[in-house]
């Protein structure tokens, strides 16, 4: 592991790593009270919209499709990163992945959970979401395998499944690690959870292949689930949607959007329980390094795009574009398209700067600013494709509703409570491979072990 010249043993691994699972301090009560806070203010804002109906939203007989699958799409996006780091990253033998894959992984599972609640919140009658699932009635009705929601179903089910097992499966030896000093009421907790670990070698064996063998399973997922979100729009004939090249633009924005979040998330927490010695400036160098890289695929995609309906010579698409840059005599969506290019395409140019792409706070800030960027990118896709339509009878503007902003604020709310609980309650560094890793400690004088 990359780390400073000062000698860092076993013991002092452990101690470090766990003590992020001490009692809380304020300063964590009082972050969790605020995305609590936040996540009633969404909570509170859905109960209006289900006693007054789905008309309370923004969503309209012309945009039927607004704020909740624009939020879905990009909390997708955010789970994506976690396998990228965890398994893709794994497979290739990446050092810097290891003290940040398990936040990663966290997020993936946080972030799919965050998503799942959208199309259920889209539907207006959350009590009806069974007639998504396929499976036998007493009305004899039966799922449209043909569409692209359906499948949505699918690939967030199979994706949660198989994210959850690698998620557990890597935390076993630490619970273990964290069981053999805690007390109480976490003793018993991590009892339960470490599946009766002891570090035999048998067990060790199992967990390697165990781990290997999710990393492999994993690993197409991170092509195949965003993909098939890309066709929740690509296989509809829509101008700005009907096109083939939404499957890998969707899912180098994904992870683009899913790194900048393990930016935001550990920065914090290498400050607030210094883990300077583990989250280091190079790990933060090569996180940035390939968000540079997704953010040329991405900014590559917006330039295709634009030239394909140029170059199509076809007027509805030609118009759409036209439309999402620069509006129409009726108005348009201007300050979202430039806020979504200036966020996604100019901001990460500047960590092309060595120093800027090694300064913590400006990686924390270009951070925010992509995920503002990359929820910009899907409401340009969403909500400016279906204002106007082919016909210009269909043609209107999103009714942007305090339901809509409340119920959006509260899915980060949601989010950031579970990853502050996660950190208390589990380790959110692998003890285990950052020993893995580490050059081995020297023996001290007259004390072998």
């Amino acid at each position: 592991m990359h780390k400073d010249k000062e000698e860092i043993d076993y013991d002092r691994v452990n101690r470090d790593i766990l003590r992020t699972l001490e009692p809380p301090t304020i300063s964590w009560w009082l972050t969790f009270l605020t995305a609590f806070c936040v996540m009633v203010i969404g909570a509170v804002s859905w109960r209006h919209q289900v006693i007054e109906g789905i008309g309370m939203s923004g969503k309209s007989n012309r945009i039927g499709w607004g704020f909740y699958i624009t939020t879905f799409v990009f909390w997708v996006g955010i789970a994506h990163s976690g396998t990228l780091i965890s398994a893709v990253l794994y497979l290739f033998r990446a050092k810097w992945r290891v003290p940040i894959y398990r936040i990663a992984e966290a997020m993936t599972v946080f972030a799919v959970a965050t998503a799942g609640l959208f199309p259920l919140i889209h539907l207006g009658r959350l009590w009806n979401f069974y007639w998504l699932l396929p499976y036998p009635n007493q009305r004899y009705l039966w799922v449209n395998f043909k569409s692209p929601l359906l499948w949505d179903v699918f690939a967030v089910s199979t994706y949660l499944i198989v994210s959850v097992l690698f998620f557990i499966t890597g935390l076993i030896p630490d619970i273990a690690a964290a069981r053999d000093s805690a007390t109480g009421f976490r003793k018993l907790l991590y009892s339960v959870c470490s599946l009766g670990w002891r570090g035999t070698n048998k067990q060790w064996r199992h967990y390697v292949a165990a781990y290997g063998f999710f990393a492999a399973m994993a690993t197409p997922l991170v092509l195949s689930v965003h993909s098939v979100v890309s066709w929740d729009f690509a296989m509809g004939n829509v101008a700005g949607w009907h096109t083939t090249i939404f499957p890998p633009y969707f899912v180098a924005g994904a992870i683009f959007s899913g790194l900048a979040m393990v930016i935001t998330i550990t920065i914090p927490m290498r400050k607030a329980f210094e883990l300077e010695h583990y989250l280091t400036v190079w790990h933060f160098e090569k996180m940035a390094q390939l968000i540079m890289f997704t953010s040329g695929i991405v900014t590559y995609a917006y330039l295709t795009e634009f030239f394909t309906a140029w170059y199509s010579n076809n007027l509805f698409e030609r118009y759409q574009f036209w439309y999402r840059a620069f509006g129409d005599r009726w108005g348009g969506y201007q300050i979202p398209f430039w806020g979504m290019v200036t966020c996604n395409c100019f901001i990460p140019l500047t960590l092309w700067v060595k120093k800027c792409r090694t300064s913590i706070t400006w990686l924390f800030i270009c951070s925010i600013f992509i995920n503002i960027g990359m929820w910009l990118e899907r409401f340009n896709i969403i909500v400016q494709s279906l204002s106007r339509d082919f016909e210009p009878y269909a043609w209107g503007h999103y009714n942007f509703s305090w339901i809509d902003i409340g119920i959006l604020c509260g899915s980060f709310g949601w989010f950031f409570c579970f990853i502050l609980v996660f950190i208390k309650f589990f380790p959110s560094v692998s003890l285990t491979e950052v020993k893995e890793v580490m050059d081995t400690p020297m023996r001290a004088k007259g004390h072998g072990h």
